[in-house]
């Protein structure tokens, strides 16, 4: 039932004498930056979530490997000598790389040398792990910072202005041909490309990111950027529609708020308001780009192993043919601490990226 009249007016009465008239009304925003206050909110949130998922994936990550079949005893020894190596000798190579004993016990064996730093030898290779992931990760790095970037960038340029043209022409052929680059899989991808600019035009280099030849300074470093072309393309278009559909959908959510509908018919022109509407829609933008970082780096083994590239996806591709434990768990943690820090960085930037997450407005008088 509504309120009588006589009610409604004395309650509009005790409001304007509890507020005062409303032009001396005031937001006080409790929103101003404190020292990093607002950052240090969002790490005590996400810090213990974040420990918690690097306890679990150190789990996982010590009993993957041991879910394929094959031993990498067996790897290591030539099959013509494989009937001449007694039991003692098999016995003394896996106390040396640490596979002697129950699944508990190398498990204890092995947490006991990561609080240490020791993520072991490889069989493979016979040398330490963080050397061979040291020498690798740089060139993963370079493809994986770049492809992201690029990515992001373009995937988000092109979903804004998609929204701003919603339903044109425009909007239908940048939604298809993205859509179409993202159906394909990096691997695929990847010969695509070297079959057209490498094996076709003869353009660029088809595997390798280290030049033959004999290059310095300026020369090598041209040199390297162009072998890095194809697989950073690749990387590029496969992270390529994520970005594009969700800035192509935020902006479209944005464009109908009041805020936007209110700021258009004050006068404000085009330009004023998308770029009020796009402030707004960049941060699911900025998530799904470090979301992203743990995709790109699933399709840097397949893309590296095309293109014989020395990185982290190489490694892993290799190591798994030679069920090598201690480079998969090796690499598969640091895959797993990368995005882990890519989310807690993406969290840590939300208090700068939208002011609602700070604290919320008060009304003052």
């Amino acid at each position: 039932m509504s309120p009588a009249p006589n009610e409604a007016a004395a309650g509009t009465a005790n409001l304007d004498s509890a507020l005062g008239p409303p032009e001396q009304w005031s937001v006080e925003s409790t929103s101003r930056w404190r020292g990093l206050l607002p950052v240090g909110r969002q790490l005590a949130h996400a810090l213990p979530l974040a420990v918690l998922v690097f306890a679990v994936a150190i789990v996982i990550n010590f009993a993957l490997p041991r879910l394929a079949p094959g031993n990498p005893i067996d790897f290591l020894i030539p099959p013509d000598q494989a009937a001449a190596v007694t039991p003692a000798q098999r016995t003394h190579l896996a106390a040396l790389y640490g596979l002697n004993g129950s699944e508990w016990q190398q498990f204890q064996h092995y947490v006991g040398r990561l609080a240490h730093g020791d993520l072991g030898i490889s069989t493979r290779y016979g040398q330490p792990v963080t050397t061979l992931l040291a020498q690798r990760l740089p060139w993963t790095l370079l493809l994986l910072g770049t492809a992201l970037v690029l990515s992001t960038l373009i995937g988000s340029g092109l979903g804004f202005r998609s929204a701003w043209r919603r339903g044109t022409p425009s909007d239908i052929r940048t939604l298809t041909g993205v859509m179409l680059a993202d159906s394909f899989p990096p691997f695929f991808t990847s010969l695509l490309l070297v079959l057209l600019f490498s094996v076709t035009l003869k353009l660029l280099p088809v595997f390798g990111a280290l030049p033959t030849g004999q290059y310095h300074g300026a020369a090598l470093a041209a040199e390297v950027a162009r072998r890095a072309i194809l697989p950073i393309t690749a990387l590029t278009l496969g992270g390529l529609g994520s970005a594009y559909l969700i800035a192509r959908s935020a902006a479209v959510s944005e464009i109908g708020e009041d805020y936007v509908t209110m700021a258009a018919a004050k006068g404000l022109d085009a330009k004023g308001v998308r770029r009020h509407a796009r402030r707004n829609a960049l941060v699911p933008v900025w998530t799904v780009g470090m979301l992203n970082v743990g995709a790109l780096f699933g399709g840097a083994a397949p893309v590296e192993t095309v293109f014989a590239y020395p990185g982290l996806g190489r490694l892993i591709y290799d190591s798994v043919l030679a069920r090598d434990y201690a480079v998969l768990q090796g690499a598969f943690l640091l895959i797993a601490a990368g995005v882990i820090v890519a989310n807690l960085i993406g969290e840590l930037a939300y208090p700068f990226l939208d002011p609602r997450v700070r604290r919320p407005a008060i009304v003052t008088t």
